[in-house]
């Protein structure tokens, strides 16, 4: 990776091209788990806002330590350093803001990777799934264990487990407040690829330049049709599809993929 000009920068996370179109968002407070304090959530709001005004073709999430991101900052609701005490003060002025910046990222026009490095619990595992790829340590956990805590995952990630491993799966898990190692992900479709832990980000990179490779709004239309799908009949979801090509037919993209296709080279496509 090249030594980039930082982006944005905060006591809790570090944004970078990596390399060019490109970003890499690295949580930065690994003593603290990388939970999600104030500055990480502004950090996250500043990297998408960053990431969609300049030619992005992939968003890399990361963190540093032994944890992706452990969740809730605990200390915000017990203890000394306690902020809210009350449940409306908890729920306006934190997890709904949790739940709207993982639904933004979720909408990003340009695709997602989660290069899963250890733990992703809790709201650190809303925040993976809230990506379109994961890429996992094989000695990563993830799961939504709020019921030790007396909670309820809030941000999404009841919903989104469940479209991604079922509802039984995911009463088990949930229920139970399991920390599911990354064969076990792997083994019910959670995860891109499971790698030795020094190959998280790297593997995560060689994907990021994958994408790079492809047509940036043919892998946008992609991308959103998949999760209008999800929520459509077969019907509605297929007319979306069917516009989402109509859409590309003929333009830049479209005419270069074609043309390299007939004269039997790589296409060459430019971001938007």
């Amino acid at each position: 990776m090249n030594a980039a000009a930082v982006a944005f920068e905060n006591e809790a996370v570090r944004l970078t091209e990596a390399e060019p179109g490109i970003w890499l968002f690295r949580m930065t407070r690994p003593r603290e788990m990388n939970t999600l304090t104030s500055e990480l959530l502004d950090g996250l709001q500043a990297t998408i806002a960053h990431c969609r005004k300049v030619r992005t073709r992939a968003l890399i999430l990361t963190g540093e330590g032994r944890a992706f991101c452990c969740g809730a900052h605990l200390r915000y609701f017990a203890g000394p350093q306690a902020i809210f005490h009350d449940p409306q003060s908890a729920r306006d002025r934190y997890l709904v803001r949790i739940a709207e910046l993982f639904d933004e990222l979720e909408a990003c026009a340009f695709p997602t990777i989660a290069a899963v490095n250890g733990y992703a619990l809790g709201g650190g595992c809303e925040m993976a799934l809230s990506c379109d790829l994961r890429v996992l340590s094989s000695e990563a956990r993830i799961g939504l264990p709020e019921t030790k805590l007396g909670a309820i995952a809030g941000a999404g990630g009841v919903q989104k487990l469940i479209r991604h491993v079922g509802r039984s799966k995911a009463l088990e898990w949930i229920l139970l407040a399991r920390h599911v190692d990354a064969a076990t992900a792997d083994a019910h479709g959670l995860a891109a690829a499971v790698v030795p832990p020094d190959q998280v980000l790297p593997r995560a990179l060689e994907l990021a330049r994958e994408l790079r490779a492809l047509a940036p709004l043919a892998v946008s239309q992609s991308k959103a049709t998949i999760y209008a799908s999800e929520d459509a009949d077969l019907r509605s979801a297929r007319r979306y599809g069917v516009d989402a090509l109509a859409m590309l037919v003929g333009g830049r993209e479209w005419r270069e993929g074609m043309s390299a296709f007939l004269e039997k080279r790589a296409p060459e496509f430019e971001a938007w």
